[in-house]
């Protein structure tokens, strides 16, 4: 990132997390972040698995582009947040995170995917549908069709996971591209992920994905994903705090072991403290330069 660019986004980032230590709220401070360029909706027919009859509910990608000088074959950040598959962080762990990309010169995407009274396979099949749509049509957002990342946190962090380590686990019928266009992502970041059913569980994932499936043990092992990992599972960042109090850093530690067995590429980052849902972080000075370190791993890529 430029000094100027990287200035300015800071300077907008700190404004807004030095007013929620005073209290505020995100919501309060969307000015401070650039509106979707593009909205598209992943069902236009629907889904097998869609009852949502409010617009605001559809599942959708909100899609934002960087500087038209940039703008050449870039790389796809598709973005997944948190909230436990029963609210969606859409502000810290979305927009925020989608102008941090498009600083860089790179197309991102923030997934609204189904979630609460939508069990599984629904997220499921929204994420594969999102990665597969813009691929579909990587010529017309300019973005390289290799170069598409999927990124969680938390419970997003669990979708995300899903995805790249089982892209084929369900295909919905509604899905005109599927079997056609490839839904697994070419990297993998997960923040802070839910990423065990079995182990060091996060009962309110569960819960709120499984419904009265909860106490299905098959599923619940299918949807272990550091137990799905193999050679085919994309090249991955993991950021996790050490006392994460809501989210085990176990899960983090479990998926990266996983890689490393089946020698797939791994950067893990594991930070002393820090509470769970830090976003980026700024209003915590030990957890401010891990933005940076991402940005470091994808510029590599």
């Amino acid at each position: 990132m430029k000094p100027e660019k990287r200035r300015r986004f800071l300077k907008k980032a700190t404004l807004v997390a030095g007013a929620l230590g005073a209290g505020a709220t995100w919501m309060n401070f969307e000015t401070y972040f650039q509106a979707p360029m593009k909205t598209v909706f992943l069902w236009e027919k629907g889904s097998v698995n869609d009852q949502a009859t409010e617009e605001s509910e559809r599942p959708r990608l909100d899609l934002y582009f960087p500087e038209q000088q940039h703008a050449t074959h870039q790389k796809l950040i598709i973005i997944c947040p948190g909230g436990g598959y029963y609210k969606l962080a859409e502000e810290k762990e979305g927009k925020k995170f989608a102008e941090l990309f498009t600083e860089q010169g790179w197309v991102a995407a923030v997934l609204f995917y189904r979630h609460r009274e939508h069990k599984h396979p629904a997220p499921f099949t929204d994420a594969c549908r999102a990665i597969r749509m813009m691929r579909a049509q990587a010529s017309e957002y300019n973005i390289d069709p290799d170069k598409i990342a999927l990124m969680g946190f938390s419970a997003g962090g669990h979708l995300a996971a899903s995805v790249g380590t089982q892209p084929h686990l369900y295909l919905d019928p509604m899905d005109d591209l599927a079997g056609k266009v490839s839904s697994r992502p070419d990297r993998l970041i997960l923040a802070y992920p839910v990423i065990s059913f079995k182990e060091f569980v996060h009962k309110g994932s569960v819960q709120n994905l499984l419904g009265d499936k909860v106490s299905d043990e098959s599923l619940l092992l299918q949807l272990s994903n550091n137990r799905q990992v193999d050679s085919n599972t994309p090249a991955t960042f993991l950021f996790h705090t050490a006392d994460d109090p809501s989210v085990d850093v176990q899960n983090s530690l479990l998926f990266a072991q996983a890689c490393l067995q089946h020698k797939v590429s791994v950067a893990l980052h594991i930070y002393p403290k820090g509470p769970h849902g830090v976003g980026l972080g700024l209003q915590y000075p030990e957890l401010k330069g891990w933005s940076e370190v991402l940005l470091k791993w994808i510029r590599e890529w």
